[in-house]
């Protein structure tokens, strides 16, 4: 297994979904069915947050962490990397390892918040 094959992008199996939940349930439940009890167990609970405190603060964080997290996984090859890279920065033998697993993790997880449209100079900028 050549790991640049494997950091090579895939096509995506969907397009990015609008960051509101019923877009990114609609995704989930293409991309990760699995997931859905997760998102809407958290959903609930983000609900129930923003209600209590009255402010948006639970549901923008809902929105964007299942966004990032479709964003990933829209993308099959890119999903199961981030897996083996999650797996090998925890099992790493030597430091060197685990920050090249750590590296790569953060270089997936910018992209996708690019994607998401949340990365660093997404807003504010």
């Amino acid at each position: 297994m050549s790991t640049a094959a494997s950091e090579e992008p895939d096509f995506p199996l969907i397009p990015q979904p609008a960051n509101n939940p019923e877009d990114l349930r609609a995704a989930i439940a293409q991309v990760a069915p699995r997931s859905l009890a997760a998102f809407d167990a958290e959903r609930t609970e983000a609900l129930k947050q923003a209600r209590e405190s009255g402010i948006a603060g639970p549901m923008q964080r809902l929105v964007g962490q299942w966004a990032v997290f479709v964003a990933i996984e829209r993308y099959p090859e890119r999903a199961a990397l981030m897996r083996r890279l999650e797996v090998t920065a925890e099992q790493a033998d030597t430091d060197d390892e685990a920050l090249a697993a750590i590296s790569a993790i953060g270089r997936i997880l910018d992209q996708a918040l690019a994607e998401a449209g949340l990365g660093r100079g997404a807003a504010g900028r």
